[in-house]
């Protein structure tokens, strides 16, 4: 174990280029909640991958851009301050060699940090190679990278790749976790995050950006095969509640047993769960509510 290597990898891009797809991914599990909508991932959340030869805690940072409130000053901050801590920065763009004002910001923070990058071009899948290489070559001169490499999170393709260019960096040290360790989510986090997507994906654009999930209650029964759930969709605006209860709670129902799948597949045990939704008028501008739903800067 002597050439044995671990080290921490922050994963950074502007919002939706795939970035919690490709760490589920690369961990080969669900940790990270998906949508197309943006500020998807407000935590930091640590996910362990763990081989014969290293293990790399990949660190999902909320996507870098301008902040609007409190709450994505919080974002930033965390996205920002994680940067200076890691051994590796992972820096995910999109097949493409428009390089957008999203991606200035990003260069101009890079500019700033004296850690490796590696530039991973995502969404291969849905490019031509022409297309692949022009990226390659708009890119390869922004910054210093140790590697350019292409990938597609979604099929899995050349993540293997990936996960060699991350080893060559890491320095050499013992593990920091067990090698069954995937996340350091606690598990009531995790399913509040599971709760959460499924509002994303289901609800109209704005109003997902203004809901938080706390969950209320989390408790096995004695016997261990189901698992009760309470918990509270906070939103900004009393019309907002009404959607997301929808005609008839239907809106609230599809949430809670989508929701409630994706739990139960977590848990790898039967759920009930309970949703209600409360109205706390701009919540993402008030210091002291950003944290009671979960939201602490740790830099």
């Amino acid at each position: 174990m002597d050439n044995y290597k671990s080290g921490f990898v922050a994963i950074i891009g502007r919002p939706n280029v795939g970035k919690s797809t490709l760490m589920n991914r690369l961990i080969g599990q669900k940790i990270a909640i998906t949508s197309s909508k943006a500020q998807t991932t407000r935590n930091r959340i640590q996910t362990v991958y763990t081989d014969d030869e290293a293990q790399i805690i990949f660190l999902d940072t909320p996507g870098i851009n301008k902040a609007k409130n409190k709450l994505g000053q919080y974002m930033m901050n965390v996205a920002h301050g994680t940067l200076n801590e890691v051994d590796v920065i992972m820096w995910i763009v999109e097949p493409t060699t428009f390089i957008g004002a999203g991606e200035r910001h990003i260069i101009d923070v890079l500019g700033n940090v004296s850690t490796p990058v590696i530039l991973v071009i995502n969404k291969t899948d849905t490019a031509e190679e022409q297309m692949i290489f022009d990226a390659i070559n708009a890119y390869k001169d922004v910054c210093t990278f140790e590697a350019i490499v292409p990938v597609s999170a979604l099929k899995g393709k050349n993540t293997d790749e990936l996960i060699k260019s991350i080893k060559k960096i890491l320095p050499k040290g013992p593990q920091f976790y067990d090698e069954d360790t995937v996340t350091d989510q606690p598990e009531r986090q995790i399913a509040s995050e599971l709760i959460r997507e499924q509002a994303l994906r289901q609800l109209d654009k704005e109003i997902p950006h203004g809901i938080a999930v706390v969950i209320d209650r989390m408790k096995e029964r004695p016997d261990g095969n189901l698992c009760d759930i309470d918990a509270t969709i906070i939103c900004e605006r009393d019309s907002h509640k009404g959607i997301i209860i929808g005609k008839q709670g239907k809106m609230l129902k599809s949430i809670g047993t989508k929701a409630r799948i994706s739990i139960e597949n977590l848990l790898g045990m039967k759920v009930n769960l309970k949703l209600w939704v409360k109205v706390k008028k701009d919540w993402r501008d008030s210091d002291t509510l950003i944290k009671n739903y979960g939201y602490r800067d740790e830099n």
